[in-house]
């Protein structure tokens, strides 16, 4: 099953690192049957476009929760199998799912990160997620000018090339 795994540069240099996401349980988005039939019209690729964009999402809180990070959201594209996917079908957010094992970096099948120009956007975004979650119409307009901002396709063996990830580079990346 293909899920995407939301993340952030200091995140994905401690998967590439380590080798694997995880300790489980990990949480990631997919279409699930919920999210098939919240968008009952939505084909395979508009099915796949909308967990992304959840997994984007869940990237937002994670840049809030580690302002330090380079504001740029992050989502991991794998391949897992289904018996260690799970999914709860009275779940608010109808994409999400639970992994009962580590993602191992031989999973990933693509990066989906953004361009350092969507840099402020994305840190207002990061700012203004939990008011946005908490009901705040102006936050969550904040947040969804984030989405404005397409995330760029990365191949697997791309994703070890952003200044980001090397030891140092980030503070001079973000200036």
């Amino acid at each position: 099953m293909r899920v995407y795994l939301p993340s952030t540069l200091p995140a994905l240099a401690d998967l590439l690192a380590k080798g694997e996401a995880g300790p489980p349980p990990v949480r990631a988005f997919a279409v699930t049957p919920a999210l098939r039939e919240a968008y009952a019209i939505g084909d395979d690729e508009e099915l796949e476009y909308v967990a992304m964009l959840e997994a984007a999402r869940q990237s937002l809180r994670l840049l809030a929760d580690d302002p330090g990070a380079p504001q740029r959201r992050v989502v991991l594209a794998a391949d897992v199998p289904d018996g260690e996917v799970r999914w709860n079908a009275y779940d608010d957010e109808p994409a999400t799912v639970v992994l009962g094992a580590p993602v191992p970096l031989a999973a990933l099948v693509s990066g989906h990160i953004d361009a350092a120009g969507a840099g402020p956007d994305v840190a207002a975004a990061a700012a203004a997620i939990g008011a946005a979650d908490a009901g705040d119409e102006d936050a969550a307009f904040t947040v969804d000018s984030a989405d404005g901002h397409e995330l760029a396709w990365y191949a697997v063996q791309e994703l070890h090339d952003f200044p980001e990830l090397l030891p140092g580079m980030g503070d001079l990346v973000s200036a």
